[in-house]
Protein backbone atom coordinates (compact mmCIF):
# COMPACT_ATOMS: atom_id res chain seq x y z
CA UNK A 1 0.00 0.00 0.00
CA UNK A 2 0.90 3.71 -0.66
CA UNK A 3 2.31 5.67 2.76
CA UNK A 4 -0.26 8.54 2.60
CA UNK A 5 0.55 12.41 3.43
CA UNK A 6 4.39 11.93 5.33
CA UNK A 7 3.73 15.33 5.64
CA UNK A 8 0.22 16.35 5.97
CA UNK A 9 -1.17 19.39 4.40
CA UNK A 10 -3.24 21.72 6.89
CA UNK A 11 -6.40 24.46 5.98
CA UNK A 12 -4.35 27.26 7.10
CA UNK A 13 -0.83 26.88 5.58
CA UNK A 14 -1.34 25.51 1.42
CA UNK A 15 2.36 25.76 1.10
CA UNK A 16 2.84 22.83 2.12
CA UNK A 17 3.46 19.88 0.59
CA UNK A 18 2.34 15.84 0.40
CA UNK A 19 4.81 13.34 -0.02
CA UNK A 20 3.68 9.69 -0.78
CA UNK A 21 5.91 6.64 -1.06
CA UNK A 22 5.55 3.95 -3.32
CA UNK A 23 7.27 0.84 -2.28
CA UNK A 24 7.03 -1.30 -5.61
CA UNK A 25 9.03 0.64 -8.46
CA UNK A 26 7.04 -1.58 -11.27
CA UNK A 27 3.79 -0.65 -9.85
CA UNK A 28 4.91 3.09 -9.90
CA UNK A 29 5.65 2.79 -13.88
CA UNK A 30 2.01 1.72 -14.30
CA UNK A 31 0.61 4.42 -11.77
CA UNK A 32 2.08 7.33 -14.27
CA UNK A 33 1.52 5.75 -17.57
CA UNK A 34 3.26 6.10 -20.71
CA UNK A 35 4.87 9.77 -20.89
CA UNK A 36 3.28 10.27 -17.44
CA UNK A 37 0.18 10.62 -18.86
CA UNK A 38 -1.99 9.40 -15.92
CA UNK A 39 -0.23 12.14 -13.15
CA UNK A 40 -0.91 14.44 -16.23
CA UNK A 41 -4.79 13.69 -16.13
CA UNK A 42 -4.84 13.98 -12.83
CA UNK A 43 -3.03 17.72 -11.92
CA UNK A 44 -5.46 18.71 -15.35
CA UNK A 45 -8.50 17.69 -13.24
CA UNK A 46 -7.58 18.86 -9.37
CA UNK A 47 -5.28 21.30 -10.06
CA UNK A 48 -2.24 20.18 -8.54
CA UNK A 49 1.35 19.39 -9.50
CA UNK A 50 3.08 16.39 -9.12
CA UNK A 51 6.42 16.04 -8.97
CA UNK A 52 8.13 12.39 -9.50
CA UNK A 53 11.13 11.82 -6.87
CA UNK A 54 12.51 8.02 -6.59
CA UNK A 55 9.97 5.89 -5.22
CA UNK A 56 8.07 9.03 -4.18
CA UNK A 57 5.58 11.85 -5.76
CA UNK A 58 5.40 15.27 -4.46
CA UNK A 59 2.16 16.60 -4.62
CA UNK A 60 1.77 20.43 -3.95
CA UNK A 61 -1.45 22.48 -4.49
CA UNK A 62 -4.09 23.78 -1.99
CA UNK A 63 -4.70 21.83 0.96
CA UNK A 64 -7.86 20.12 -0.05
CA UNK A 65 -6.96 19.30 -3.45
CA UNK A 66 -3.80 18.03 -2.21
CA UNK A 67 -5.64 15.62 0.12
CA UNK A 68 -8.08 14.43 -2.80
CA UNK A 69 -4.94 13.66 -5.37
CA UNK A 70 -3.07 11.79 -2.29
CA UNK A 71 -6.34 9.76 -2.39
CA UNK A 72 -7.02 9.29 -5.75
CA UNK A 73 -3.03 8.06 -6.28
CA UNK A 74 -3.77 6.03 -3.50
CA UNK A 75 -6.70 4.16 -4.85
CA UNK A 76 -5.07 4.09 -8.18
CA UNK A 77 -1.91 2.41 -6.65
CA UNK A 78 -4.06 -0.27 -4.42
CA UNK A 79 -6.04 -0.85 -7.74
CA UNK A 80 -2.49 -2.12 -9.55
CA UNK A 81 -1.12 -4.15 -6.21
CA UNK A 82 -4.56 -6.32 -6.74
CA UNK A 83 -3.73 -6.96 -10.30
CA UNK A 84 -5.54 -4.57 -11.98
CA UNK A 85 -4.65 -1.67 -14.64
CA UNK A 86 -4.98 1.50 -14.71
CA UNK A 87 -7.05 3.27 -17.45
CA UNK A 88 -7.96 6.84 -17.80
CA UNK A 89 -11.84 5.84 -17.43
CA UNK A 90 -10.60 4.21 -13.89
CA UNK A 91 -8.41 7.92 -12.84
CA UNK A 92 -11.60 9.54 -13.92
CA UNK A 93 -14.15 7.31 -11.81
CA UNK A 94 -11.95 7.63 -9.07
CA UNK A 95 -11.45 11.11 -9.47
CA UNK A 96 -15.49 11.50 -9.55
CA UNK A 97 -16.16 8.77 -6.70
CA UNK A 98 -13.31 8.74 -4.43
CA UNK A 99 -14.06 8.00 -0.56
CA UNK A 100 -18.00 8.12 -1.44
CA UNK A 101 -17.46 4.88 -2.96
CA UNK A 102 -15.70 3.41 -0.21
CA UNK A 103 -17.90 1.41 2.90
CA UNK A 104 -18.89 -1.91 2.55
CA UNK A 105 -22.10 -1.83 0.82
CA UNK A 106 -24.62 -4.78 1.07
CA UNK A 107 -24.26 -7.35 -1.68
CA UNK A 108 -27.49 -6.84 -4.02
CA UNK A 109 -27.41 -10.44 -5.28
CA UNK A 110 -24.79 -12.61 -5.50
CA UNK A 111 -24.64 -11.91 -9.30
CA UNK A 112 -22.96 -8.59 -7.97
CA UNK A 113 -19.78 -8.82 -6.53
CA UNK A 114 -18.28 -5.90 -3.79
CA UNK A 115 -14.89 -5.93 -3.82
CA UNK A 116 -12.87 -4.04 -1.00
CA UNK A 117 -13.42 -0.43 -0.92
CA UNK A 118 -17.43 -0.72 -1.82
CA UNK A 119 -16.60 -0.85 -5.62
CA UNK A 120 -18.75 -2.40 -7.45
CA UNK A 121 -17.82 -5.10 -10.88
CA UNK A 122 -19.73 -7.12 -12.80
CA UNK A 123 -18.37 -9.79 -14.35
CA UNK A 124 -18.35 -10.88 -18.03
CA UNK A 125 -16.81 -13.62 -20.43
CA UNK A 126 -14.42 -10.56 -21.61
CA UNK A 127 -13.92 -7.70 -18.75
CA UNK A 128 -15.03 -6.51 -15.73
CA UNK A 129 -17.05 -3.54 -15.67
CA UNK A 130 -17.27 -0.90 -12.76
CA UNK A 131 -19.59 2.03 -12.52
CA UNK A 132 -17.52 5.53 -12.83
CA UNK A 133 -20.22 7.46 -10.58
CA UNK A 134 -22.50 7.79 -8.30
CA UNK A 135 -25.72 7.68 -10.39
CA UNK A 136 -24.06 4.56 -12.68
CA UNK A 137 -23.74 3.10 -9.36
CA UNK A 138 -26.71 3.72 -7.56
CA UNK A 139 -27.96 2.25 -11.28
CA UNK A 140 -25.90 -1.02 -11.70
CA UNK A 141 -27.78 -1.69 -7.75
CA UNK A 142 -31.11 -0.81 -9.11
CA UNK A 143 -30.96 -3.08 -11.94
CA UNK A 144 -30.09 -6.15 -9.80
CA UNK A 145 -32.38 -5.33 -7.28
CA UNK A 146 -35.60 -4.65 -9.44
CA UNK A 147 -37.69 -6.21 -12.07
CA UNK A 148 -38.52 -3.67 -13.60
CA UNK A 149 -35.69 -0.25 -13.62
CA UNK A 150 -35.48 2.78 -16.06
CA UNK A 151 -32.38 4.91 -16.98
CA UNK A 152 -33.20 8.51 -18.10
CA UNK A 153 -30.02 10.82 -19.41
CA UNK A 154 -28.78 11.81 -22.19
CA UNK A 155 -26.09 10.27 -24.52
CA UNK A 156 -22.79 8.68 -22.88
CA UNK A 157 -23.84 8.18 -19.54
CA UNK A 158 -23.27 4.35 -19.41
CA UNK A 159 -27.08 3.61 -19.50
CA UNK A 160 -27.41 0.96 -22.18
CA UNK A 161 -23.76 -0.07 -22.15
CA UNK A 162 -24.06 -1.25 -18.24
CA UNK A 163 -27.76 -2.34 -18.73
CA UNK A 164 -26.51 -5.08 -20.68
CA UNK A 165 -23.13 -5.94 -19.08
CA UNK A 166 -25.76 -7.02 -15.98
CA UNK A 167 -27.64 -8.77 -18.66
CA UNK A 168 -24.88 -10.59 -19.59
CA UNK A 169 -23.45 -11.11 -16.29
CA UNK A 170 -27.13 -12.71 -14.94
CA UNK A 171 -26.94 -14.83 -18.40
CA UNK A 172 -23.30 -16.95 -17.62
CA UNK A 173 -24.53 -16.66 -14.16
CA UNK A 174 -27.48 -18.85 -14.99
CA UNK A 175 -29.70 -16.34 -13.58
CA UNK A 176 -31.93 -16.03 -16.94
CA UNK A 177 -32.06 -17.91 -19.98
CA UNK A 178 -31.76 -15.09 -22.40
CA UNK A 179 -31.01 -11.60 -23.44
CA UNK A 180 -33.54 -9.83 -25.67
CA UNK A 181 -32.31 -6.55 -26.92
CA UNK A 182 -34.59 -4.00 -28.76
CA UNK A 183 -35.42 -0.39 -29.61
CA UNK A 184 -37.57 1.26 -32.04
CA UNK A 185 -36.62 1.18 -35.53
CA UNK A 186 -37.00 4.97 -36.15
CA UNK A 187 -34.47 7.21 -38.20
CA UNK A 188 -32.98 10.05 -36.10
CA UNK A 189 -34.04 12.61 -38.24
CA UNK A 190 -33.21 11.49 -41.84
CA UNK A 191 -34.54 9.80 -44.36
CA UNK A 192 -32.65 6.32 -45.56
CA UNK A 193 -34.73 4.91 -47.95
CA UNK A 194 -35.26 1.42 -49.51
CA UNK A 195 -32.20 -1.03 -47.99
CA UNK A 196 -31.50 -3.96 -49.25
CA UNK A 197 -31.34 -7.79 -48.60
CA UNK A 198 -33.56 -9.38 -45.91
CA UNK A 199 -35.21 -8.51 -42.93
CA UNK A 200 -31.97 -8.76 -40.54
CA UNK A 201 -30.00 -6.73 -43.50
CA UNK A 202 -32.66 -4.15 -42.85
CA UNK A 203 -32.83 -4.05 -39.01
CA UNK A 204 -29.35 -4.58 -38.18
CA UNK A 205 -28.09 -1.28 -39.03
CA UNK A 206 -30.80 0.45 -36.43
CA UNK A 207 -29.17 -2.27 -33.69
CA UNK A 208 -25.81 -1.94 -33.96
CA UNK A 209 -25.31 -0.17 -30.99
CA UNK A 210 -26.64 -3.08 -28.94
CA UNK A 211 -24.25 -5.80 -31.14
CA UNK A 212 -21.65 -3.42 -30.13
CA UNK A 213 -22.11 -3.60 -26.58
CA UNK A 214 -22.65 -7.46 -26.69
CA UNK A 215 -19.37 -7.83 -28.14
CA UNK A 216 -17.62 -6.16 -25.49
CA UNK A 217 -18.73 -8.50 -23.01
CA UNK A 218 -18.73 -12.17 -24.94
CA UNK A 219 -16.53 -13.10 -27.31
CA UNK A 220 -17.79 -13.04 -31.00
CA UNK A 221 -17.95 -16.40 -32.20
CA UNK A 222 -20.19 -16.91 -28.88
CA UNK A 223 -22.48 -14.21 -29.63
CA UNK A 224 -22.79 -15.57 -33.11
CA UNK A 225 -23.46 -19.04 -31.88
CA UNK A 226 -25.82 -17.79 -29.26
CA UNK A 227 -27.69 -15.31 -31.82
CA UNK A 228 -27.78 -18.45 -33.54
CA UNK A 229 -29.47 -20.43 -31.41
CA UNK A 230 -32.28 -17.57 -30.07
CA UNK A 231 -30.30 -16.94 -26.65
CA UNK A 232 -29.83 -13.70 -27.47
CA UNK A 233 -32.29 -11.92 -29.33
CA UNK A 234 -31.97 -8.65 -30.89
CA UNK A 235 -34.91 -7.07 -32.55
CA UNK A 236 -36.83 -4.21 -33.06
CA UNK A 237 -39.70 -3.29 -30.72
CA UNK A 238 -42.31 -3.74 -33.70
CA UNK A 239 -41.40 -7.72 -33.38
CA UNK A 240 -42.16 -7.78 -29.32
CA UNK A 241 -45.92 -7.95 -30.22
CA UNK A 242 -48.12 -10.72 -28.84
CA UNK A 243 -44.82 -12.32 -27.04
CA UNK A 244 -44.55 -13.04 -23.35
CA UNK A 245 -40.80 -13.09 -22.14
CA UNK A 246 -40.26 -14.75 -19.16
CA UNK A 247 -37.07 -16.43 -17.88
CA UNK A 248 -34.79 -13.55 -19.92
CA UNK A 249 -33.42 -10.04 -19.10
CA UNK A 250 -34.81 -7.72 -21.95
CA UNK A 251 -33.40 -3.97 -22.33
CA UNK A 252 -35.36 -1.58 -24.53
CA UNK A 253 -32.81 0.91 -26.15
CA UNK A 254 -33.67 4.25 -27.06
CA UNK A 255 -37.01 4.45 -25.40
CA UNK A 256 -37.88 8.09 -25.92
CA UNK A 257 -39.24 6.93 -29.91
CA UNK A 258 -41.29 4.63 -28.97
CA UNK A 259 -44.86 5.68 -28.86
CA UNK A 260 -47.24 5.24 -25.62
CA UNK A 261 -49.00 2.58 -27.36
CA UNK A 262 -45.64 0.59 -28.48
CA UNK A 263 -44.72 1.40 -25.00
CA UNK A 264 -47.36 -0.35 -23.04
CA UNK A 265 -47.00 -3.35 -25.26
CA UNK A 266 -43.54 -3.60 -24.87
CA UNK A 267 -44.28 -3.49 -20.77
CA UNK A 268 -46.68 -5.90 -20.81
CA UNK A 269 -44.62 -8.49 -22.19
CA UNK A 270 -42.55 -9.34 -19.01
CA UNK A 271 -43.03 -12.30 -17.75
CA UNK A 272 -42.13 -14.79 -14.74
CA UNK A 273 -38.27 -14.65 -14.18
CA UNK A 274 -37.38 -12.14 -16.47
CA UNK A 275 -36.05 -8.42 -15.88
CA UNK A 276 -36.85 -5.05 -17.71
CA UNK A 277 -34.50 -2.50 -18.49
CA UNK A 278 -35.89 0.50 -20.10
CA UNK A 279 -33.38 3.18 -21.52
CA UNK A 280 -33.53 6.75 -23.35
CA UNK A 281 -32.98 10.81 -23.62
CA UNK A 282 -36.25 12.60 -23.27
CA UNK A 283 -34.13 15.15 -25.37
CA UNK A 284 -33.72 12.85 -28.41
CA UNK A 285 -36.60 12.57 -29.47
CA UNK A 286 -37.01 11.62 -33.23
CA UNK A 287 -40.99 10.52 -33.37
CA UNK A 288 -43.11 12.54 -35.59
CA UNK A 289 -44.09 15.96 -34.44
CA UNK A 290 -47.30 15.68 -32.49
CA UNK A 291 -46.37 12.32 -31.31
CA UNK A 292 -46.18 11.72 -27.74
CA UNK A 293 -43.30 9.92 -26.70
CA UNK A 294 -43.99 6.48 -24.94
CA UNK A 295 -41.08 7.17 -22.24
CA UNK A 296 -42.69 10.28 -20.75
CA UNK A 297 -45.59 8.88 -20.65
CA UNK A 298 -44.03 5.65 -18.80
CA UNK A 299 -42.10 8.19 -16.24
CA UNK A 300 -45.53 10.29 -15.17
CA UNK A 301 -47.64 7.26 -15.26
CA UNK A 302 -45.43 4.59 -13.20
CA UNK A 303 -43.47 6.99 -11.14
CA UNK A 304 -45.50 5.84 -7.77
CA UNK A 305 -45.27 1.99 -8.41
CA UNK A 306 -43.47 0.38 -5.94
CA UNK A 307 -40.49 -2.42 -7.25
CA UNK A 308 -39.88 -0.04 -10.31
CA UNK A 309 -36.54 1.85 -10.04
CA UNK A 310 -36.14 5.08 -12.23
CA UNK A 311 -32.22 6.38 -12.52
CA UNK A 312 -31.45 9.86 -13.35
CA UNK A 313 -28.72 10.91 -15.58
CA UNK A 314 -26.82 14.30 -16.08
CA UNK A 315 -23.90 15.91 -18.00
CA UNK A 316 -21.92 15.15 -15.23
CA UNK A 317 -22.23 11.05 -15.40
CA UNK A 318 -20.86 11.51 -19.30
CA UNK A 319 -17.95 8.52 -19.79
CA UNK A 320 -17.39 8.97 -23.19
CA UNK A 321 -14.63 11.75 -23.84
CA UNK A 322 -14.73 14.78 -21.81
CA UNK A 323 -15.96 17.07 -24.67
CA UNK A 324 -19.39 15.41 -24.64
CA UNK A 325 -20.54 16.28 -21.16
CA UNK A 326 -19.50 19.94 -22.57
CA UNK A 327 -21.76 19.76 -25.98
CA UNK A 328 -24.53 18.49 -23.86
CA UNK A 329 -24.60 21.65 -21.42
CA UNK A 330 -24.24 23.65 -24.38
CA UNK A 331 -27.02 22.24 -25.85
CA UNK A 332 -29.29 22.13 -22.34
CA UNK A 333 -28.67 25.65 -21.60
CA UNK A 334 -29.19 27.35 -25.26
CA UNK A 335 -32.58 28.67 -24.91
CA UNK A 336 -33.52 29.87 -29.17
CA UNK A 337 -34.29 33.56 -29.78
Amino acid sequence: MAISALTPPTASDDALETRLEFPDNRLLIDLFGEFNRNLTQIEAAIDVQLVHQGNQLVVFGEAPAQSKAAEVLNALYARLESGKGVTPGDIDAEIRMGSSAKGTGNRAGDQMELFQGGHIEIKTRKKLVEPRTEAQKAYVRALFSNELSFGIGPAGTGKTYLAVAVGVNMFIGGHVDKIILSRPAVEAGERLGFLPGDMKDKVDPYMQPLYDALNDFLPGKQVAKLIEEKRIEIAPLAFMRGRTLANAFVVLDEAQNATSMQMKMFLTRLGRGSRMVITGDRTQVDLPRGVTSGLSDAERLLKEVDSIAFSYFTSKDVVRHPLVAKIIEAYDGDTPG
